[in-house]
């Protein structure tokens, strides 16, 4: 059977939490999608419990195992062997609303065409709390709400596969993460995303989560994230963008120790003015005994 769109979920030791993403699954009221699971190393029993609901075969399921790459990595494989024509991940802690699948590809079979990208839609607290901000534009793009609006909150990515598939994220040695906004970023150059104002997820932030980590995450995967600062920086946008990005470039490089760090920079005057404060919050980072921070 030819399905519109995959439902795909890395998943890393979550098989305590994986069974809300299958149940969910279980429940939509509509059956055109598959299931890929991207097993990103697990040392739990996610294999076992993912060979059960195979052999259940009420859900369609791709299950790939690989070794430890990270998020990002898990990405790169599930772009890879996704052939349908609209692919939406579902992190292993999160669940689908029951008609998520449904109001997907209803909503692109009404409007969706090749000149955009994709939709967007909402994330929600399992309480229904609303954790995205309704977008009143129809239509509008990753870097907007990231950058230019500074919506600091999570939404639901659903996009045409197909235009996933270049381009992958790159992997740094003893490094785990880098931004997905990475991946996202070049493609709103070329395209917009529509904007479906409806809960499609609904997601628990859990203690081991990237979330609650970020301190970490800066001081664990500075190359990671000194390479979506670069993305950031060549892209178009206002001075305040980029030199907000400056900033944290300079202290993911001094993290790093990265001597060739303004070389490397696609905005190397703006590096070199951001500097002192990017100086200022490596100090924090690498001191500071919090694990969140200010919002970016």
């Amino acid at each position: 059977m030819n399905y519109t769109l995959t439902v795909f979920t890395p998943s890393y030791n979550r098989a305590y939490t994986l069974g809300k993403c299958y149940e969910s699954l279980l429940r939509q009221t509509s059956k055109d999608f598959i299931w890929l699971i991207v097993d990103d190393g697990s040392t739990d029993n996610t294999k076992e419990l993912v060979e059960k609901w195979i052999e259940e075969g009420i859900v369609p399921i791709i299950y790939d195992r690989q070794e430890n790459q990270g998020m990002h990595g898990a990405h790169n494989t599930a772009y890879s062997l996704i052939n349908t024509e609209l692919s939406m991940c579902c992190d292993s802690d999160d669940y689908l609303a029951d008609d998520a699948v449904e109001k997907v590809i209803t909503f692109w079979n009404l409007h969706g065409s090749s000149k955009y990208s994709g939709m967007i839609g909402l994330d929600a607290y399992p309480n229904g709390q609303l954790i995205s901000k309704i977008l009143e534009d129809n239509e509008t793009t990753t870097y907007d709400i990231r950058q230019n609006f500074r919506l600091n909150c999570d939404y639901k990515l659903v996009f045409r596969s197909e235009i996933l598939k270049d381009n992958p994220l790159p992997l740094f040695n003893g490094e785990k993460y880098v931004p997905l906004d990475c991946k996202y970023y070049p493609l709103d150059e070329k395209y917009k995303m529509l904007v479906l104002n409806e809960i499609l997820c609904y997601v628990e932030y859990l203690p081991d989560g990237g979330t609650k980590n970020i301190i970490i995450q800066y001081r664990k995967n500075p190359k990671g994230f000194a390479y979506f600062r670069k993305q950031v920086l060549k892209m178009p946008g206002p001075f305040k963008v980029k030199f907000r990005n400056a900033i944290h470039y300079v202290s993911s490089s001094f993290i790093s120790k990265n001597r060739n760090f303004i070389k490397e920079s696609p905005a190397k005057i703006i590096t070199i003015l951001s500097i002192p404060f990017g100086f200022l919050l490596y100090l924090y980072i690498m001191n500071t005994k919090k694990t969140t921070v200010f919002k970016d």
